[in-house]
């Protein structure tokens, strides 16, 4: 065998018994995860209403809510506070005004708003509002912004067909895809 062959084998060899040994010394982070567990947090919503779930809200039920747990931050009526602003700026995403970036006023679909309170609100305490207590608080915020009646029923059905107001405001990179 010639001297290069053998440099190459030995260099392959120890690469091979290094390799085996930091396997054998990695740490041992974790567990494998249930397909029950997986499932827990495959919550995601798409934007024409692809896995939204079971459930219902008034904008009344969600004024409960919303007085309950996200008052604290986002104000008494929406109007800001330790948390952003919910409530108004239509009409002040277009220069030369100063933008102001609401749930009224910037977000494009109302399922988006729904996937986003039951993902993370409350900020203390995400993931632990129940679906109907999702729909009722995206009600009141819909409500208070006019953008549905006080007397409209927030299911799976009838968010999807909620008009945002910036609905048209973005562009749209990948047409059809969802």
């Amino acid at each position: 065998m010639s001297m290069s062959k053998t440099i190459v084998a030995g260099a392959a060899a120890l690469a091979v018994a290094a390799g085996s040994a930091f396997a054998a010394d990695a740490a041992k982070f974790g567990k494998p995860i249930s397909e029950a567990d997986a499932k827990a947090w495959d919550i995601s919503i798409a934007p024409d209403g692809k896995g939204l779930p079971d459930g219902s809200g008034t904008p009344a039920q969600g004024a409960m809510v919303y007085a309950q747990k996200c008052a604290s931050c986002h104000g008494e009526k929406g109007e800001g506070g330790l948390g952003p602003r919910l409530v108004g700026g239509q009409g002040t995403l277009k220069a030369p005004a100063q933008p102001v970036q609401t749930i009224g006023s910037y977000w494009a679909y109302p399922t988006s708003v729904f996937d986003y309170v039951r993902r993370a609100m409350p900020y203390a305490q995400p993931k632990s509002l129940t679906n109907d207590e999702v729909y009722a608080t995206v009600a009141y915020i819909f409500s208070i912004n006019g953008i549905i009646k006080d007397t409209d029923v927030m299911n799976k059905d009838t968010l999807v067909k909620v008009q945002m107001p910036n609905r048209d405001g973005f562009i749209d990179l990948y047409p059809r895809k969802f």
